[in-house]
């Protein structure tokens, strides 16, 4: 099942925002139009942590904060070698958790 993540463009004034509101933090309207996220992303800054809780398999998750080309900024995990901020990476969607009947999906960054 592939999945996507959304930003939500308020129709009365165009602010994007992720993850979804209920009222435009801009101009106070209830009515947004799905934009998916996906492309390509600038790396603004990230953290590698390596106390990570039980049932993780690997010694550390790299952790970026993004920014997409329409301007918003998002989170997710870093799956490059050597990160520097400033490259460029492409944002994916994918399972950043499993879970006993339910996975949780956020956003990658290749």
């Amino acid at each position: 099942m592939t999945q996507e993540m959304y930003a939500y463009k308020c129709t009365a004034c165009g602010e994007l925002h992720h993850p979804k509101h209920y009222v435009c933090k801009k101009c106070g309207n209830r009515e947004f139009d799905e934009v998916p996220l996906c492309g390509e992303v600038t790396l603004l800054t990230y953290t590698k942590v390596y106390n990570l809780p039980e049932g993780y398999m690997k010694p550390y998750l790299g952790f970026g904060i993004a920014k997409f080309t329409n301007g918003l900024v998002v989170s997710g995990q870093l799956e490059v070698e050597n990160p520097q901020i400033g490259m460029k990476l492409k944002a994916t969607v994918g399972i950043v958790k499993e879970g006993i009947g339910k996975d949780y999906y956020g956003f990658i960054f290749k």
